[in-house]
């Protein structure tokens, strides 16, 4: 919205600064840091009087039975965040910017949806068959839309470390795409289990989304690492930015002892909106390696209830893989910062994709 300011620059030269993409993306993050600062204790004590307290499952260490209580949806302190930051500081006149707004109230929808029963009392919340057939229907639309305004690379599947693409997928791409939406939603939705993991491991993401989109927004630079150019790919930077700075203020509540927990709300919402980025930057393959440890918690799930199927034996502790760890004996705070630390090397690995190749 204020990028109309730049309309103003023939009398007054400053607006002239609202045409840049950086200061658009840096002060997106700002305002929705400055957002969630100020309103975070305001949501916290909103949610506290709601009584959304989390209840202890008999899916979780006994350690964590003294979290009980702990207030959760606070995803919509980072839904706020990211949906007003996007607003002031992205161009509006972009698809980009309605298909990402899409998917953060898209899935925070039904996470909320999913909370809110869990607090009514309906304790497993949704059922798993309406809270999938409510992200494939999201993920759908916004795939349908990318396909339809598509380019010469929207169909196109890259591999990390090769300069062009392996395979056409043509119409498949539409159902591909949309597991991929689905799948990474999930993903950060069983990430989500200790205070301050899953937050921070988006953080790390969005701001290797952030580097891409930037990158591959600007033909000089996408021309010279030889990746797809993504018309309006800026706009994606901006809004990454803002998913940075919304993630940063919320893990100010959220690290150990949070004061405060996202929930379905803001984790599924989180999930989708990276899975979204990644389909418009065409980097569908390459976010596998940046969120490296949210597909190792959703592979460590799978590997325990297929071995439990098929053998009747357990290959962790309990799963996902940070309770794991947990029962190995690490201490909550040790799980978290070591598994941060495995998440800033995939960042890092998968940024190298742009020269290794």
């Amino acid at each position: 919205m204020l990028k109309f300011l730049f309309s103003l620059r023939p009398y007054v030269s400053f607006f002239n600064i609202f045409q840049y993409i950086t200061f658009r993306a840096a002060y997106a993050a700002i305002t929705a840091l400055l957002i969630s600062f100020l309103f975070g204790p305001w949501v916290i004590a909103r949610l506290r009087a709601l009584k959304t307290g989390w209840t202890a499952r008999e899916d979780t260490p006994t350690s964590h039975q003294a979290k009980a209580g702990t207030p959760t949806m606070g995803g919509v302190l980072i839904i706020l965040s990211v949906g007003v930051s996007l607003v002031l500081w992205q161009d509006p006149t972009s698809i980009h910017t309605w298909l990402l707004l899409f998917a953060t109230l898209g899935f925070g929808a039904i996470g909320f949806a999913d909370d809110f029963l869990k607090m009514s009392g309906r304790k497993k919340g949704i059922s798993a068959g309406v809270k999938f057939g409510g992200q494939i229907l999201v993920s759908t639309a916004i795939v349908t839309v990318l396909y339809v305004q598509r380019s010469d690379t929207t169909t196109l599947l890259y591999l990390p470390f090769l300069k062009h693409a392996v395979v056409d997928l043509s119409w498949l791409y539409i159902p591909f795409a949309v597991v991929l939406m689905v799948g990474y939603s999930n993903a950060v939705n069983l990430t989500d289990g200790l205070d301050g993991l899953a937050i921070g491991l988006v953080i790390m993401v969005a701001l290797a989304l952030t580097v891409l989109a930037y990158l591959s927004g600007r033909v000089d630079f996408a021309d010279y690492l030889q990746i797809p150019f993504i018309k309006g790919g800026g706009e994606v930077a901006v809004f990454c930015l803002a998913v940075v700075g919304a993630a940063v203020g919320f893990l100010w509540f959220n690290a150990h002892p949070a004061d405060v927990w996202m929930g379905d709300t803001g984790s599924l919402s989180l999930g989708g909106i990276l899975g979204a980025v990644a389909l418009i930057l065409k980097k569908e393959i390459l976010i596998l390696i940046l969120g490296g440890v949210f597909v190792l918690e959703t592979l460590s799930v799978t590997i325990q209830v297929v071995s439990f199927k098929l053998t009747g034996k357990r290959v962790f502790r309990m799963a996902p893989l940070h309770h794991h760890f947990e029962l190995s004996g690490w201490q909550e705070s040790k799980v978290v910062t070591r598994l941060w630390i495995l998440g800033g090397l995939f960042a890092i690995l998968g940024l190298s994709t742009l020269k290794i190749q």
